[in-house]
């Protein structure tokens, strides 16, 4: 919910008590709900195909964090949890894991992207939100610092980084070209 807020009020309105706020909301829950939810479950998938325990923690502090950071800033630091691994990861197996996440959310941005060319109305609509929130997720979590998946990336494999980085950001200008 509460990042479903934060891209309600930057793609949509700041002012969230008005009926304007309601459909950015809900739109952004829809493509928010699934890029985000995807996102984690493929670091969960791959680190669980490894044979490691995985589990989804929430960051509450940072869920508040990012719906004032929206209000205020117009931007979206979406942070507010991460899936942790237990077990004998090293350095390929974390990288592989970690880019699981940002790899299907360019994926699912390529999915959006038919309804946001191709459609009108409220399809398109979706469309927009669906190709920009995950093309953000994607770039966003490439960044190599923290406990992002970019820097896990970046120790693991170089090319591969350079290259997501490259894509998401090709995405992110193509949403200038075509919104």
């Amino acid at each position: 919910i509460a990042i479903s807020i934060a891209f309600g009020i930057v793609l949509g309105t700041r002012n969230v008590f008005s009926l304007e706020f309601i459909p950015s909301f809900v739109l952004a829950a829809i493509t928010v709900g699934v890029g985000f939810l995807l996102h984690e479950l493929a670091h969960k998938i791959v680190a669980i195909k490894y044979g490691l325990w995985a589990e989804f923690r929430a960051w509450n502090i940072m869920l508040l964090l990012m719906i004032v950071l929206a209000f205020f800033t117009g931007w979206v630091f979406a942070a507010p949890g991460a899936v942790f691994i237990l077990g004998q990861v090293g350095i390929v197996r974390n990288g592989r894991i970690s880019i699981a996440g940002p790899v299907t959310n360019l994926i699912l941005a390529v999915l959006f992207l038919p309804l946001l060319i191709f459609s009108t109305g409220l399809m398109h609509t979706i469309g927009q939100y669906g190709f920009a929130i995950n093309s953000w997720l994607a770039l966003f979590n490439m960044i190599p610092v923290w406990n992002l998946d970019g820097k896990k990336v970046f120790i693991w494999n170089k090319a591969v980084f350079f290259v997501v980085v490259a894509i998401a950001v090709g995405f992110m200008i193509l949403q200038g070209w075509v919104f």
